[in-house]
């Protein structure tokens, strides 16, 4: 369980300075350029998720449960994934769904991680879930006071990408649903 947390620490720290110390990142490009400041990140980044998942994959040998999720909810987070991957697709492909969910990639991170909160009642999948959603809902606020530019150049806005992200969306989603969460994850989404 350590593991996990200190992945999560280090993966939701990292990706929380904008949110907590905006000023202290402005530095560190400052002092490291660009490109240091990016390459210390994705090392910081990388590091947490690999801890993350070896810290998850120990915690799941021995769960401790906190709840036991009723089986209609599979229903209800299969439901919500539906949203996932259309919103990531639509953070980098700008066009109206773009427009309509403002800050696409933090919408699906939500509703990830409300979807898997549901279905997942042991402390590390609340720890993992739970985190994540927190990070989101806190990442969501701060956009809303961040004032200038806060996302790199992206494509053109076309009709196109709209269509991009939903087939690309539901593409990803039948593919993690029935044969990337097995493989990757160990758990069977369809049964």
């Amino acid at each position: 369980m350590a593991l996990l947390i200190v992945g999560l620490i280090l993966f939701l720290g990292i990706h929380s300075i904008r949110i907590v110390a905006d000023p202290l990142r402005t530095r560190l490009v400052d002092s490291m350029g660009l490109w240091g400041f990016k390459g210390l990140y994705s090392l910081v980044a990388l590091l947490g998720l690999v801890l993350i998942v070896i810290g998850y994959g120990q915690a799941r040998l021995d769960p401790t449960w906190l709840y036991h999720p009723p089986p209609f909810l599979r229903h209800l987070n299969m439901l919500l994934m539906l949203l996932v991957f259309p919103a990531l697709l639509a953070a980098y492909f700008p066009g109206r769904i773009q427009n309509l969910l403002k800050h696409p990639m933090l919408i699906g991170v939500k509703a990830w991680a409300l979807a898997h909160l549901l279905v997942n009642g042991t402390l590390a999948g609340v720890l993992l879930f739970g985190g994540f959603l927190a990070w989101a809902v806190a990442d969501r606020i701060s956009v809303k006071r961040r004032s200038g530019p806060g996302t790199a150049p992206q494509l053109p806005k076309t009709g196109l990408n709209d269509v991009i992200v939903i087939l690309g969306g539901l593409g990803l989603y039948a593919a993690f649903a029935f044969w990337l969460h097995p493989i990757l994850f160990g758990v069977a989404v369809v049964r």
